[in-house]
């Protein structure tokens, strides 16, 4: 036999690599055992078990005194900026008259004061144009007297070197005239009318216009201003055309200054609406006006 010619040692060492190798497991069978022998598992599949046993590092999580830091310095902050809301709140209030606040809650003061600044805006624009009209008459007049005075003067003297002061106050006068009565509603307008749509009151800037309109646009409400002549029944058509397109009217004065009139209009977009910014709201505007216009013009014509 060929356990015979081996030595002891040799033998012992044989015997227990027999064992470890060829014994099955407690839960394996023989044939599971003699197919794991001639199949033995891949090196890369031991190393991805390998990679699959690596835990990652748990994430150092602060302390409870940092945590409790952070915590009370956020309360602070906000305690400061709620007090410093109410404080503001308490002062707006106390601008406006009772009549514009009914309730004491923030929705009811921002609202009232939004009455009331509308309120406000309103009342300048009368007294704007009121001013204006007394500027005009005074300058008419002051007109008259200079004409009447060059005219004495003349007769008198027909020297044409003579200095005459009034003469300045005469072109000062006519520029008062040149000066639209709301200029100063209008800062950057994307459509201005000319000088001959508006009976030579206003700076030509687009001949194309018939009104000058001015656009500003926050979120979904828009801040729109238009100065045009005044046609029958303007503002209801107006304010149908709004509708039509998904703006919804909030606040509407009117300040009307001879034939002119003023239309500062609040709305906002709605969802549905089609326009996107302050100039394509301007461009939709100034086309309802322009079709107002043509409306106008044929019911004259016939």
């Amino acid at each position: 036999m060929a356990l015979e010619t081996l030595s002891s040692s040799e033998l012992l060492n044989f015997i227990m690599y027999d064992s470890t190798v060829s014994a099955p497991t407690p839960f394996e069978s023989s044939e599971a055992a003699e197919t794991r022998q001639s199949h033995p598992p891949p090196a890369t599949e031991t190393a991805v078990q390998g990679r699959k046993k690596r835990r990652r590092r748990p994430k150092v999580c602060k302390n409870k005194e940092e945590a409790e830091t952070q915590r009370m310095t956020h309360i602070a902050v906000e305690r400061n900026r709620r007090k410093q809301m109410n404080e503001h709140l308490a002062v707006l209030r106390s601008l406006m008259p009772e009549s514009y606040v009914q309730r004491g809650d923030q929705a009811s003061i921002v609202g009232g004061a939004i009455e009331f600044v509308k309120e406000l805006e309103h009342i300048l624009q009368s007294l704007e144009a009121k001013k204006f009209t007394l500027l005009e008459q005074q300058g008419n007049n002051n007109n008259t007297n200079i004409n009447n005075n060059i005219n004495n003067n003349n007769s008198n003297n027909n020297n044409e070197d003579n200095y005459n002061p009034d003469q300045e106050i005469s072109d000062d006068n006519s520029s008062i005239k040149q000066v639209s009565p709301f200029a100063q509603f209008f800062a950057y307008p994307q459509f201005s009318c000319s000088n001959n749509q508006m009976g030579n009151k206003y700076t030509s800037q687009s001949k194309a216009a018939i009104a000058d309109i001015e656009v500003t646009l926050i979120e979904t409400h828009a801040n729109i201003r238009i100065l045009s002549r005044r046609r029958l029944r303007q503002l209801s058509k107006i304010v149908a055309s709004f509708h039509s397109v998904s703006l919804t009217i909030l606040h509407l004065n009117v300040t009307t200054l001879d034939l002119l009139v003023l239309y500062s209009i609040s709305a906002k977009v709605e969802e549905g609406c089609q326009l996107s910014s302050a100039d394509e709201i301007a461009g939709a505007v100034h086309h309802m006006l322009r079709i107002i216009e043509e409306e106008a013009i044929l019911g004259c014509q016939s």
